[in-house]
Order: C-alpha cells, then sequence, then structure tokens
C-alpha cells in the first residue's frame, strides 16, 4: 500500500517575514502508522532535528564511566553532530563541553581517548580548563603596547559551551538545555528497570570499539531496533540458530511517551510448522557453526529472558543479546548518513572465562557481525529507495495502528511509539 504526501510550501506573507524559505510539511492523515519519506531525506528537517532534538531538552549518551576513570581522562563524542569532550574532574566528576573554541570554533580536541591538565585550540592556543573555562591566550595585552585584546575583555564571558551531566550505575548522559528532567524521570519506571537490568551498580569494564559509518539516514538505525518484524525475516544467523525467533516468547513495551522501548526476548524452543512457513526463506538447513560457542549462553541476568535491546531516545541502543553487552551511540552525518560507534563492556568482576566469552560472543554484532551486517547493508538500501520518491510514506500498521505495549513481537508498535514523539517534539 503506497500513501502519496500532502505538503505545501510557506505562504508568500510568511517568506516575505524573513521565515525559512523550506516547506511546511504535512503528515499524513493516518498518523504515525504513515512514516512520510522526507522525514529521511530534507535538509530542513534535519537541520529542525539537531535544534529542537539534540539541542533540546533530551538526556543524550555520551560515554561509560570506565572510559575515564581517572582525573583528566577525556573522549571525544558527540550529541547529535555536535562534538563534545567528555572528561573527568580532578575532584572524581564528569564535565561536558562542546569541542568548538570559543575564538573562532576550532574542533581544539583532535584525540579519541587520553589524559590532559587542559586543553589547547591548535590555531591561536587558547587554553581550556577540564571544564571547559578559557584560562588563558596568547597577546592578551598584546605586544610592545601594540595590539591585544580590549581593556574590558573577560575570560569569564568566553568559555566552551557546558552541558548539564546524568551518570547513572556508570553511564554517562549530557544535554545542551539545562532545563532537562531528572534522567530518572526520563526514563520513566518501565524503562529504568531495563536499565537497571544492565547497568546494576557493578563496575564496568570496557572490552573495546567498533566504528561504522553507513549512508542512511540516523533515524533508520533507531527504528531498527523498534522493529522486530523484520528480525526473523532479514536475519538468516538469528532463524536459523534459534537466538531470536517471532516464535518465541516476546514482548515489546515503552515508556508512555513512546520515545524509549525495550525489545525482549527468550530463546525458542522446537520450531513449529506455521512459523517454518513464514521464515521459509530466511531458515538455511546448510548452514553451520564449526565454533558453537558463540551461541552459548551464560545466565547472567534474574528471570529467562535471553535479549533485551533498549532504545533511549534520541541516539542510544543498549544492546543486551545472550552475554554480550554494547552501547550503540548514534551519530547522524546530514540527512542520508550517520555514524554508529559501538562501546563493548563487561564487568569488572568477570572472571577470565567469560570476558573472552563476551568478546567472543561481540562477533554477533558490529559493522561486520554475523547478524549485525544485515542491518547495515538494509539501512544503504532505504535510502536509496526513499531518497527519489519523497512524496511517499512507509506503512507501519503491523498489529495496528496505535501505541501500547504488546505481549509478541509481530509487530511495528514501537516505530509508530517513536513516531507519535517524533511529531510532537518536531512540530509536524
Amino acid at each position: 500500500m503506497e500513501t502519496e504526501i500532502k505538503w505545501a510550501k510557506r505562504d508568500a506573507a510568511a517568506s516575505n517575514a524573513g521565515d525559512s524559505p523550506a516547506h511546511d510539511y504535512v503528515w499524513p492523515d493516518e498518523g504515525c502508522s504513515r512514516i512520510p519519506f522526507w522525514v529521511y531525506t530534507d535538509e530542513e528537517i534535519y537541520r529542525r532535528e539537531q535544534e529542537r532534538i539534540f539541542r533540546g531538552p533530551n538526556w543524550s549518551y555520551v560515554a561509560l564511566e570506565c572510559e575515564i576513570p581517572n582525573p583528566g581522562d577525556f573522549k571525544r563524542s558527540f550529541v547529535g553532530d555536535l562534538p563534545i569532550v567528555v572528561v573527568r574532574d580532578t575532584d572524581g566528576s564528569v564535565n561536558a563541553f562542546s569541542n568548538s573554541c570559543a575564538h573562532r570554533g576550532v574542533a581544539f580536541c583532535q584525540s579519541e581517548h587520553g589524559n590532559a591538565k587542559s586543553f589547547t585550540c591548535p590555531y591561536h592556543h587558547w587554553s581550556y580548563d577540564l571544564k571547559g573555562n578559557v584560562t588563558g591566550l596568547p597577546f592578551r595585552r598584546g605586544y610592545k603596547g601594540k595590539g591585544g585584546m580590549p581593556a574590558d575583555f573577560d575570560l569569564k564571558q568566553h568559555r566552551a559551551q557546558p552541558l548539564v551531566v546524568s551518570v547513572r550505575n556508570g553511564a554517562i548522559f549530557a544535554s545542551f538545555d539545562a532545563t532537562v528532567e531528572s534522567f530518572d524521570a526520563y526514563l520513566g519506571p518501565k524503562l529504568l528497570t531495563y536499565f537497571d537490568r544492565v547497568f546494576d551498580g557493578r563496575k564496568l569494564e570496557l572490552l573495546g570499539y567498533m566504528r561504522q559509518r553507513i549512508d542512511g539516514n540516523w533515524k533508520f538505525m533507531f527504528e531498527n531496533l523498534k522493529d522486530p518484524y523484520h528480525a526473523s525475516l532479514l536475519h538468516v544467523f538469528f532463524v536459523t540458530f534459534g537466538l531470536f525467533r517471532m516464535d518465541a516468547e516476546s514482548a515489546i513495551e515503552m515508556d508512555e511517551t513512546g520515545r524509549h522501548g525495550a525489545m525482549i526476548n527468550r530463546r525458542g524452543g522446537k520450531l513449529d510448522e506455521v512459523a517454518a512457513h513464514e521464515m521459509r526463506q530466511t531458515l538455511r538447513s546448510d548452514m553451520q557453526l564449526k565454533d558453537t560457542r558463540v551461541l552459548d549462553l551464560i545466565r547472567e541476568y534474574p528471570g529467562d529472558v535471553t535479549a533485551v535491546m533498549c532504545t533511549i531516545w534520541p541516539n542510544l541502543i543498549i544492546q543486551q543479546q545472550s552475554n554480550t553487552l554494547a552501547m550503540r551511540h548514534l551519530v547522524p552525518r546530514g540527512p542520508g548518513s550517520h555514524d554508529l560507534h559501538w562501546t563493548f563492556f563487561g564487568y569488572a568482576d568477570d572472571t577470565p572465562e567469560m570476558r573472552a566469552h563476551r568478546i567472543r560472543q561481540a562477533n554477533l554484532m558490529g559493522p561486520a557481525g554475523f547478524v549485525s551486517v544485515d542491518d547495515s547493508e538494509v539501512m544503504v538500501m532505504s535510502q536509496e529507495g526513499v531518497t527519489p520518491y519523497n512524496d511517499r510514506a512507509g506503512v507501519a500498521e503491523m498489529a495496528g495502528r496505535t501505541v501500547e505495549d504488546h505481549d509478541h513481537t509481530v509487530t511495528e508498535v514501537a516505530v509508530r511509539g517513536l513516531y507519535q514523539h517524533y511529531r510532537k517534539v518536531m512540530g509536524l
């Protein structure tokens, strides 16, 4: 089923008043069960996302505490496409500020990780402390009575733009908007339970990084982890080896806004004939593993759930698939591209055997993962398909048109929940 998009240009009065000449796009009448393709392609929509979502009152994931354990340890990170620095202060607290010199805008921190007592911009050598304050600049008083900054120039009025920071059980979130609600209230009780399931207070251990650039809009990846419908159809590895199948006991849960969600799964038993028929193109009887340890499940959380994929609006996917744990950090790179930063971790009290198992099982995920490589490829295909047809809309009606928790994964309800919230934030 196809849906054409109704849209209208700004009227002449608005244009003459100096408003942007971009389109005033109108969402399809069907509501959040339709996704207009221009949300993936339009430059003005992308600009509005950076302003309203990533600069707005939302908590964006930026780092793990185990990446910056010591005073002076820092990490380059991003909120949307905005570069920032996350750093451990001398008192043990965590600071975050824009990676953009207060002088001429240079991204003064170019190292991905490191330890520093201060930061110095390479262009004109303005220096910053671990809070982002300007502490000095060459020739401030001029040279031999000539030049220099005005007498009333005040260093305190010039600094790298600060972000507010929230740290919960080893995970660091930041916001450009100081009016943002508390992190606990932001997640809500339901999603906080799933967050604390992985981040339960144990000290975390960094295992490694993977990074990739995908030629597809960032929302495609965020949707992907809210879309269990595809998991039993796209992912041959999941279905063939039983890690995630549509016939297994599963559920979709969301916070009250629909912006955050959890895709919950329990490994299934014997595959019934109806499910096997629906997934017949994905099941591969000829696919075998020489080393089956990648499938091993070591029970480490309460209950019988084997996988929980949490999407935390606007830029984070928390991955717990069997025993592999990772933060997937979304970094938009314009309407048609995004970076996906994977940070794999475990717990500091893991045995050497468990640590090795987590690293081995990480092969399921990442840019060349047995499973995730499928998603990366289909993101590119998605962008290729929507870009020339931005007068159309996608359909998200699997399991209805409403937004509510489901006790199964034959559904697109979390995609509808995402766009219910997206429309509100974006004013569409």
